[in-house]
């Protein structure tokens, strides 16, 4: 992917990215396949590390421990 100009801030970066899917839907499909394998791979670790029983103050737990969120 060549850049006709170069993209000086995050937002720059955001609006060449969403053009760029908007111009090739093999990229944006690319991109679906790669963010949907994250989901399923997720999932099956968080299935496994933690029970379903209390799940979500387990992540809480978790994600404060590992300084996600506070």
């Amino acid at each position: 992917m060549k850049f006709q100009k170069v993209p000086k801030t995050d937002l720059d970066y955001v609006k060449l990215y969403a053009e760029e899917l908007k111009k090739n839907p093999k990229f944006f499909k690319q991109q679906k396949e790669l963010i949907d394998s994250q989901l399923i791979a997720n999932s099956d670790l968080t299935k496994k590390r933690f029970s379903k029983k209390n799940f979500k103050t387990q992540i809480r737990n978790y994600l404060r421990e590992i300084q996600v969120i506070s």
